[in-house]
């Protein structure tokens, strides 16, 4: 216990100084689809299902973008530990190359996806208020794969307050964008849920412009040679980049599509399941941003300790990682379970939307701890180089165990949406111990080193 206690009180600060930030863009990513929602509320109920439809089915392909780009925490994080700046700059390079690689054929994967939402059952009324906020978002897939390249290499640098201040500024300018374009204020066409596409969408070209400008003054400030003999597609770093990327982008879309095609199978339901639903996933999402950026944290705190050749130091970030994300979820589960009505009266008034989202929300509260231990050992193992054991755990649990469960409850049983949570939580639950326990086995493996790094940890924790 006392091991444990000096642990957690070396890597506690730096852990906390560059996951602070990192939470704070988290949280701004997520209010940001939660503004949209809570601002084409006053449309009605078929507009809240509509932005919701339109946002996973978006999701569940650019995240598969998104995962790619994942390996660049484990390369830029071990090089910048080792203090190869040069490395941290031809990743950065290679990551800009395969986001725009990436750019076409997602982008037409998303447009054939636009074009085939009726074969899903879509409610009739939330079907026809889809495609014009789905058509909007899918112009932002570029700048939002090149914001992800350019966050990484950030946050690997311990760079994370210009990816603060780019989402907490993006998100002034999503609320704008939606005030003028939904309703039509300032001159502007009443553009209805189109507009609050447009307005995200515009929203994510600006941040991305701002990390962009953040890395040139950072480089230029710093005069580390960012634009010297980085400028070539290296075909050992891109195999490199993709055979870490490829499991994590796989995890991630794994994840985040049991709940895209669990939105959708809602979709079939009454309106009132469906507001119920992306009102409480809303809820959910928000908390899960915090152990997200203990996770990037986490990632980072690793693989730096690792390219210092410190694997008592991994070992430490690794744990007190958990240790937050863990908290955090502990607490955000009580507020769940004490508050529900209050959370959902912040979307809507309606009776039928407010029983049914008090409803999963209580289950919501049961899943939060172990859906931040989930997250969190899928960062830190992440930071080792392994991508492929939360791939793997992601593959059984949710879609060979939660999601047919949940199917079964709701369709077969007529739980409803109810049921559906109740296996989506059940896949959670799986997921977060088996991981905690692949970590730990990890930990256990690695060499033993002492903790004494010789690199400049004025450098590394700043």
């Amino acid at each position: 216990m006392r091991a444990v206690l000096t642990g957690l009180r070396i890597e506690f600060k730096p852990m906390l100084a560059l996951a602070g930030p990192v939470v704070m863009a988290e949280i701004g990513w997520m209010t940001m689809g939660i503004v949209d929602i809570m601002m084409v509320g006053r449309l009605g109920a078929e507009a809240i299902g509509a932005v919701s439809i339109g946002h996973v089915v978006f999701l569940a392909v650019a995240i598969f973008g998104v995962g790619l780009l994942l390996g660049l925490d484990t390369e830029i994080s071990q090089a910048f530990g080792g203090r190869r700046m040069e490395e941290c700059h031809r990743w950065l390079f290679q990551g800009v190359c395969l986001s725009l690689a990436l750019s076409l054929p997602l982008t037409a994967l998303l447009v054939i996806l636009l074009f085939s939402l009726g074969a899903f059952g879509i409610n009739p009324k939330v079907l026809a208020l889809t495609p014009p906020y789905l058509e909007a978002l899918i112009w932002s897939l570029p700048a939002l794969l090149l914001y992800t390249a350019f966050r990484r290499y950030l946050q690997a640098l311990n760079l994370a307050r210009p990816v603060m201040f780019a989402l907490l500024s993006a998100n002034l300018v999503n609320v704008a964008g939606n005030w003028i374009l939904i309703f039509g204020n300032l001159g502007a066409p009443v553009m209805g849920v189109r507009g609050a596409g447009w307005a995200t969408c515009i929203s994510r070209i600006y941040m991305t412009l701002f990390l962009f400008i953040a890395i040139i003054h950072y480089n230029h400030e710093q005069a580390t040679g960012l634009f010297r003999n980085t400028a070539a597609v290296e075909l050992r770093r891109m195999r490199r980049l993709l055979s870490l990327g490829f499991p994590a982008a796989l995890q991630v879309t794994l994840e985040m599509g049991v709940f895209s095609l669990a939105t959708l199978l809602v979709g079939q339901l009454d309106p009132a399941s469906i507001a119920a639903h992306q009102i409480a996933l809303s809820a959910a999402s928000f908390t899960f941003m915090v152990p997200l950026g203990v996770a990037s944290a986490g990632a980072v705190r690793v693989g730096q300790a690792l390219g210092r050749q410190d694997s008592v130091g991994a070992a430490r970030s690794g744990w007190t990682a958990l240790f937050l994300g863990a908290s955090f979820m502990v607490g955000a589960g009580l507020v769940f379970l004490l508050f529900p009505r209050t959370i959902v009266e912040i979307f809507t008034h309606d009776a039928s939307v407010m029983v049914t989202g008090v409803s999963l929300l209580f289950v919501a509260a049961i899943f939060q701890l172990f859906d931040g231990l989930q997250v969190v050992a899928t960062g830190i193992l992440r930071g080792t180089g392994d991508t492929r054991t939360p791939m793997l755990c992601n593959l059984v649990g949710h879609w060979l165990l939660g999601l047919p469960i949940g199917y079964s409850l709701c369709f077969k049983t007529g739980w409803g949406v109810y049921g559906l949570w109740i296996g989506l939580s059940t896949g959670l639950i799986a997921v977060g111990i088996v991981l905690v326990y692949f970590w730990n086995r990890r930990v256990r493996s690695l060499p033993n080193a002492s903790s004494e790094a010789t690199f400049n940890e004025d450098i590394i924790a700043r």
